[in-house]
């Protein structure tokens, strides 16, 4: 080796070692950046916070991707195909809830889908399970008699569900209240039997559970307890409370 080639391998080098020493290495990674969405734009399938395996062995990794990935990203998809021909994209979902009985069926149907799902998402955690605390747990406790007797009624609601729908804990004129809706209706919408701010749900369609379950709902209704994430119904409790 030559001199010049010496010295030129021997800048690379350092520029090379500088270039490590001094970059963080977050400056290496994407930047994420979260907003809510702007009136007018498509509603986007949002992404899970875990992994695909990260509720097992409560539920698995194939019903949760493809529960995600099909299913939830068809309602996203029809939604705003459907408002689009509704005229009312520039509308909030809740607004759009509000008078969902005047739509049509598509925009009440792939509507609920979206937004029943997004909830019921973020209400699973792979660290969930166990009991909430707090003025929530309070609340529970004066309003159903024990936290054992809200489990129970909560999941009778799911069970008792005839075809496909959902169970919800909702906070309803300052209340909690215990109801089921079917399809994909849900407590915000017009023509809801219970209204009110949905602070819990269950998924009872069979694509969400009969992969692992079968026709055993009550089994996945036992195991969904394992995963519910306390700490985001606790917000959306204290939430509605403060109005």
């Amino acid at each position: 080796m030559n001199k010049r080639e010496f010295l030129k391998k021997s800048a690379l080098l350092t520029l090379g070692g500088a270039a490590i020493t001094t970059l963080p290495i977050n400056a290496m990674k994407p930047k994420i950046i979260k907003r809510g969405r702007k009136q007018g734009e498509e509603y986007l399938l949002p992404e899970l916070e875990y992994a695909f395996d990260a509720l097992e062995p409560n539920i698995d990794a194939m019903t949760v991707e493809i529960h995600h990935d099909k299913h939830h990203a068809a309602y996203t998809k029809n939604f705003n195909a459907a408002i689009q021909e509704a005229g009312i994209a520039d509308m909030k979902i809740k607004d759009i809830f509000a008078n969902v009985s005047k739509y049509p069926i598509g925009v009440r149907n792939n509507g609920g889908g979206y937004y029943n799902h997004k909830l019921y998402w973020k209400v699973m955690s792979p660290d969930g399970g166990g009991a909430p605390s707090g003025k929530l747990l309070k609340d529970i406790e004066a309003t159903f008699g024990s936290f054992d007797g809200f489990k129970e009624k909560l999941s009778k609601a799911a069970a008792t569900q005839f075809g496909s729908g959902w169970a919800w804990l909702v906070y309803s004129d300052g209340k909690l209240v215990i109801s089921s809706t079917p399809n994909q209706d849900n407590p915000l919408m017009d023509i809801a039997e219970v209204k009110g701010n949905p602070l819990l749900t269950i998924d009872v369609w069979e694509h969400a559970y009969y992969l692992k379950y079968q026709n055993r709902r009550a089994d996945y209704i036992a195991a969904f307890w394992n995963v519910i994430n306390w700490k985001f119904v606790e917000e959306k409790y204290l939430k509605s409370v403060e109005g």
